[in-house]
């Protein structure tokens, strides 16, 4: 790798991912769309995940990858796209926050990430397994969000999230809390955590757009 193509690597990454910058207001915006795939057992299998990148940052991207310098990506370039964007999202989970009744579930890392370019737009594509088996029971939340503020991934409307063959005994909801409120509301409890640890205080897990499933409990015979 040279000198250049470890540069560009490196500036994408910290596009994507700089916290320094970050604190202030998102510099980087992409469409979202969130697919749950449940399985037969009535548990998730999977989230499968679709970004659609604003058009400066894509045609940054753009720029830095496009090595023929013949103003489209291909495969090869594309792949290199893929690559850094995987290796940069590694530490922050892929944005990814799952939580069943408040405890935080542990998500496998997608077997791969792909990159298109589509009508002027990068689109990243990924999809993840829970590490353990997620029944549908209880409360379960599902969201995206970069806890570095830098990147604002953004659900559109309700049709942004998709499930298909929810049972009966599970409820859906879209949970939009008004940022400055949330905050307002969690002050203390942000405060606390920010003191006990700096470096691990997440905000973002209380002001993050999320898809809700609350599920009955079964009795034995169900």
């Amino acid at each position: 790798m040279n000198a250049r193509t470890s540069s560009v690597i490196l500036a994408i990454a910290a596009i994507l991912t700089s916290a320094g910058m970050a604190r202030a207001h998102p510099h980087v915006f992409a469409e979202a769309r969130l697919d749950v795939e449940l399985s037969s057992a009535e548990t998730v299998k999977s989230l499968r995940h679709t970004w659609r990148f604003d058009e400066v940052f894509s045609s940054t991207v753009l720029m830095e990858f496009d090595k023929n310098m013949d103003l489209k990506l291909d495969d090869q370039e594309l792949g290199r796209v893929s690559k850094t964007v995987y290796e940069a999202l590694a530490e922050y989970n892929y944005y990814q926050i799952v939580r069943h009744d408040g405890k935080d579930v542990a998500m496998k890392p997608p077997a791969q990430l792909t990159a298109t370019y589509e009508n002027g737009r990068l689109v990243i594509l990924f999809e993840s397994d829970p590490a353990q088996p997620l029944k549908l029971s209880g409360k379960i939340d599902f969201g995206i969000y970069d806890p570095t503020f830098y990147t604002a991934i953004i659900f559109t409307g309700d049709q942004s999230f998709a499930v298909e063959h929810l049972p009966s005994s599970c409820s859906r909801q879209i949970v939009r809390p008004n940022p400055d409120e949330a905050i307002a509301q969690n002050q203390a409890t942000l405060t606390d955590a920010f003191l006990n640890d700096p470096a691990g205080t997440d905000p973002s897990k209380i002001v993050a757009t999320m898809l809700e499933f609350a599920c009955e409990a079964k009795g034995p015979d169900q």
